[in-house]
């Protein structure tokens, strides 16, 4: 299975006339052409598209599923999509998109889920459709057009960075699953130096592309300084990179202390016989001071 590319979109399209119209896929141009998303340049009479959204995102969910599930050689593990974990607030009106889980069930609890991804996958080619012919063709890509694909749209950026401050200030149960934030696209320059710091205060552990490929010619950004950031090229990365995720035993830990306060939680901690005592002491000491 590879990763995201041109030809899911087009897939996307195909499944989609099964249950949609292509008035509900496409934008209709002043001069009578179908596109996925309005053409740079184009200043003509615009609509809005309330259905697609929803169609996208369950497709890229599902896709994110089915891939997952290829890559997941542990029958311990399951892949569940549109999760409830009412114990750190995620609940039926706000599931997690998809969550890694050491059970086989939609309601879970926290120290039965390994990690939690927050879905931000779109469409990032601008297609065009073929009324006479039914065809959907590729017409360009997110340079071509005016849509803010994934990591480039700034709000749904947002977005998931305000579900997962949700989630990881819920409960202290919330403070060792890993938060993941999916897309399809370059995140964009004035949020790298956030995902940086998101990944090293340990709020979330990165936002990862899985389009190797977004532009047509040219290359994008691999990764940001501190790898809050990457992009996926291969199917053997994402899961080597996710391996090395489940490999560590993170905590997350937070909280305003003096100096003082903190060497003594240090001088207090120092007193366990091993590093990892030592780390756990510091962290219920931290969360109980």
């Amino acid at each position: 299975m590879r990763l995201w590319n041109k030809n899911q979109e087009k897939l996307f399209f195909d499944k989609s006339k099964n249950f949609a119209t292509y008035e509900q896929l496409f934008y209709r141009t002043d001069d009578g052409r179908y596109v996925s998303y309005w053409p740079k340049g184009y200043s003509g009479a615009k609509s809005t598209l309330q259905a697609r959204n929803s169609l996208i995102g369950n497709y890229t969910e599902k896709w994110v599923c089915d891939l997952l599930n290829f890559m997941l050689d542990d029958e311990e593990l399951f892949v569940i999509q549109q999760a409830q974990i009412p114990a750190i607030g995620i609940t039926h009106r706000s599931p997690a998109d998809i969550v890694i889980s050491k059970a086989n069930k939609k309601v879970l609890m926290p120290d039965e889920v390994k990690l939690i991804f927050e879905v931000k996958m779109s469409l990032v080619w601008n297609w065009q459709y073929d009324e006479t012919t039914g065809h959907v063709r590729e017409i360009g890509d997110y340079r071509t057009h005016q849509g803010r694909p994934s990591f480039t749209r700034s709000d749904s950026i947002l977005k998931a960075i305000g579900k997962c401050i949700d989630i990881r200030v819920s409960n202290v149960r919330a403070s060792k699953i890993p938060l993941i934030v999916l897309g399809n696209a370059p995140l964009s320059n004035g949020f790298c130096k956030k995902a940086d710091y998101l990944k090293t205060s340990g709020i979330i552990q990165g936002f990862w592309s899985l389009n190797p490929f977004p532009l047509n010619h040219g290359n994008t950004r691999k990764r940001s300084h501190k790898n809050g950031f990457i992009r996926m090229d291969n199917v053997d990365e994402l899961n080597m990179t996710l391996n090395q995720l489940f490999k560590q035993e993170l905590n997350f830990f937070s909280g305003m202390e003096s100096p003082q306060r903190l060497g003594q939680l240090i001088e207090i901690a120092n007193r366990e016989k091993t590093y990892q005592e030592k780390g756990l002491k510091f962290l219920n000491l931290l969360k109980g001071s």
